[in-house]
């Protein structure tokens, strides 16, 4: 049987009974948009986050657009943010019409490096979007201080790390806003898109509620214009049901990057780094290897899936070449997209599949 680096149904069959009557209920309550379901969600995701507030949306895109926008961010303004993440961090900063400011990573966490980001800081320098990468939180403590420091925002997208922490603080609670996505891929993932933002900032939670519906408050009032980014009912039913399990996946995932550990132990394969200080929560588990296209094709031609994040650095991408930055400008950044490659992992993960991936793996380099 084929290995696949995503199973979403694995997760779906353990609660078919549960999500299924929650879906129903929606259905039949004629209720879609918004509502009690939604307004039910964003307590108790602000409850497991630690958060005081949380602002269901449409997407973790729109998540990341909506905390920009209530920053106050637009044309002329600068946001910092790694180079090395998904499109969507930055294209936000551009569909505002500010300009991306991109730095280099650290290379074992594949996080942003603060004390590369500090030089780039300039009077037009408005917030600053650390990623937590593949389910670890960025070095937030130097960035809080710079940011302090400045006067800046910072808005954490924790779009692949609900649950993961650092220093015993959870990620989305230290910036002034936090991002969340639950694409179905997430460790907390719906049936489709939805995102959420959460912060300590009541001021700015109701700025983000307002903005999410056009900017209207009252509806048909508009003191500001929004966008159309709301949470659907029938997403967040089942998020509620999943939630409830989302400690219990984080733990199964985490047993699974730890076999992955001991099986690959003492091979070339260069393994994901958790700092002593962080609790990873394995969104993705990324090796970094030489001859990693080589090793794609020999994995896939034994049945097992694998998957690239992300072959081109935002700062080499044809839509930001008017920005000037050059091959070999962020060379960490440019050896991740270069050399890393993501395994099979969710937490249904059977242990035989492991074994059967690791000793792929052992077989390519032996054969070499």
């Amino acid at each position: 049987m084929p290995i696949v680096t995503l199973d979403l149904l694995a997760q779906y069959r353990s609660l078919a009974d549960e999500i299924n009557t929650a879906v129903l209920g929606v259905l039949s309550s004629g209720k879609y948009i918004m509502g009690d379901k939604v307004s039910g969600l964003e307590k108790e995701i602000a409850e497991y986050i630690g958060a005081s507030r949380a602002v269901g949306c449409a997407s973790g895109t729109d998540a990341l657009l909506l905390s920009l926008m209530a920053a106050g961010v637009g044309p002329g303004d600068e946001v910092i943010t790694t180079t090395y993440t998904f499109f969507a961090t930055a294209g936000v900063i551009s569909r505002l019409g500010a300009t991306p400011v991109f730095v280099d990573i650290r290379p074992l966490t594949y996080n942003i490096d603060p004390a590369l980001m500090e030089e780039r800081i300039t009077g037009k320098t408005k917030a600053i979007i650390p990623v937590h990468l593949y389910g670890q939180v960025a070095d937030m403590d130097p960035i809080m201080e710079s940011a302090s420091k400045h006067g800046i925002a910072v808005i954490e997208d924790a779009c692949q790390s609900i649950g993961a922490k650092y220093k015993g603080r959870n990620a989305c609670t230290i910036g002034h806003m936090g991002c969340l996505s639950f694409f179905p891929s997430k460790n907390l993932g719906c049936a489709g898109d939805g995102g959420m933002i959460t912060t300590d900032d009541g001021s700015l939670a109701d700025k983000l509620a307002i903005l999410r519906v056009h900017g209207s408050k009252p509806k048909y009032f508009h003191k500001v214009v929004g966008i159309n980014s709301r949470l659907d009912a029938l997403q967040a039913a089942i998020l509620s049901v999943k939630l409830k399990h989302l400690d219990r996946w984080i733990g199964m995932r985490r047993e699974n990057a730890a076999r992955y550990k001991e099986l690959l132990a003492g091979t070339p394969v260069v393994l994901p780094h958790e700092r002593e200080d962080c609790k990873h929560v394995f969104n993705q588990f990324v090796i970094k290897v030489d001859k990693r296209d080589e090793l794609k094709e020999h994995l896939t031609g034994k049945g097992i899936g694998t998957a690239l994040y992300y072959p081109l650095p935002l700062h080499l991408q044809e839509c930001y070449a008017y920005l000037g930055y050059k091959e070999g400008d962020l060379p960490n950044s440019e050896e991740a997209a270069g050399y890393t490659l993501a395994l099979p992992m969710y937490p249904e993960l059977p242990e035989k599949d492991i074994v059967e991936v690791t000793d792929a793996i052992k077989d390519f380099f032996q054969g070499k």
